[in-house]
């Protein structure tokens, strides 16, 4: 099917072939290899960090402080938009991809390598703390220019179906960070687990980035961008640019990411978390996540695809009510401890998600002009990553210990979802414009 709609691009645009595939794959490369590296970190502390980092602390408090580094990847998420959203509209897309791909990389790779609390002690969760907000920041670039790449290079009619390729790096890295984990967890004992194999799947990112920055190199510049360039239209001060121009917009893409954002990391993040507190078997939550990404990749493409035809807003909201819907059930359903139903918990949720994300992923870039859209995109997009992402699974594990029972977590979901509500609606539709300087 793919296949076929690739081959119908390129004959009624007369685009190259070659061109577009490169454009594609380099975004779907780049975010998987980056969201692996940012998920893997995810994965392992709600599971492994805190005895690893923080020994002296038992039980949830472990789990929380070591997701209190893992929160501040997201507050350096919006410095990183705003960094590379700056010069990605002064100097072009594909240079800030190459650059977030290896600072992300970079981070992994030391954290791998890091000694834990026991052999250098305050240092280790100081250092850990560190890597992280690198992983922020470098993350924090990438969405915006992975899929405003593929957005400016697609023609309108199709635009929602090709940029939400990209969109399928967040779970197709989700799918090898818990599956690496998994994977390293099932050939070791929990002692060798626990003191070293937690780190190959860390050590393992050089060999993905390698790839990343080979497809990537070979993807041409936005001719959008290239445009504005050659008649140098370029802002001199992108951000603050947008906020003077879109205002209205820029609150549009915050408040729409975050109920999106929120309910992912409750459906893999926040559930690693609540399974150990039922006591269910990480083996089955981190199964049924890998399953549920392969529903939510296909989900994200099957979304873009509806919002091609029936509007971004209409797909987005009505993906968003069904997730809060589903959010009611999701925590009785794995309370059951049944793997048939944890695995249908997560599958219906990441699937409501994918549909919901894929939707909004041409809506982002068809809010702004083009010498403003990597600024404009990243300081919304990113902004909500601090509300949802980090809050999420941190103020979730915190309400958590406090009552034991995950109702606080749905209102908090259920609240974010009717804010994405909200973002989708204040603006008029934007599946029928040009992207225009």
């Amino acid at each position: 099917m793919f296949a076929r709609a690739l081959f119908a691009f390129v004959v009624t645009t007369g685009v190259s072939g070659r061109r577009l595939g490169r454009v594609v794959s380099a975004g779907v490369v780049g975010t998987t290899v980056e969201f692996y590296d940012f998920f893997l970190y995810g994965a392992a502390a709600a599971t492994v960090f805190g005895p690893v980092f923080f020994p002296h602390s038992d039980g949830l408090l472990g789990v929380l402080l070591a997701l209190v580094t893992y929160a501040v990847g997201f507050a350096a998420r919006p410095l990183g938009g705003l960094v590379f959203g700056h010069f990605g509209d002064r100097v072009g897309r594909k240079r800030l991809l190459v650059i977030s791909l290896v600072l992300m990389g970079s981070a992994s790779v030391l954290i791998g390598l890091l000694p834990g609390y026991e052999q250098i002690g305050i240092a280790a969760p100081l250092l850990l703390t560190a890597l992280r907000l690198v992983q922020g920041f470098a993350l924090g670039g990438e969405f915006g220019g992975a899929v405003l790449l593929v957005a400016e290079h697609g023609p309108r009619e199709r635009r929602g179906f090709w940029t939400a390729w990209p969109q399928t790096g967040g779970p197709l890295g989700n799918l090898l960070a818990t599956a690496s984990l998994a994977a390293v967890a099932a050939s070791t004992t929990a002692a060798q687990y626990s003191a070293w194999g937690w780190r190959i799947p860390f050590l393992a990112s050089i060999l993905l980035v390698v790839v990343g920055l080979w497809v990537r190199l070979r993807v041409a510049e936005s001719p959008l961008f290239q445009a504005v360039a050659d008649q140098r239209r370029e802002a001199r001060a992108p951000v603050l640019e947008a906020l003077r121009r879109y205002p209205r917009e820029v609150f549009a893409a915050f408040a729409a990411r975050v109920g999106e954002n929120a309910a992912f990391y409750v459906f893999t993040v926040f559930l690693l978390v609540y399974a150990g507190s039922i006591g269910l078997p990480t083996a089955i939550t981190t199964a049924a996540v890998t399953v549920g990404s392969l529903v939510q990749a296909l989900a994200m493409l099957a979304g873009g695809a509806l919002s091609d035809r029936l509007g971004r807003r209409p797909v987005a909201i009505g993906a968003a009510l069904a997730c809060a819907l589903w959010t009611l059930v999701f925590f009785p359903l794995v309370a059951g401890h049944q793997s048939v139903l944890v695995f249908l918990a997560v599958a219906i949720g990441l699937l409501l998600h994918g549909t919901l994300t894929g939707a909004q992923s041409a809506f982002y870039a068809e809010l702004f002009g083009t010498s403003v859209r990597y600024s404009g995109v990243s300081l919304g997009y990113q902004a909500a990553t601090v509300l949802a992402g980090a809050a999420a699974p941190l103020a979730g594990t915190a309400l958590l210990r406090t009552t034991q029972s995950p109702t606080p977590v749905v209102i908090l979901l259920v609240c974010c979802l009717a804010l994405t509500v909200v973002g989708m609606a204040v603006v008029p539709e934007t599946a029928r414009r040009e992207l225009t300087s």
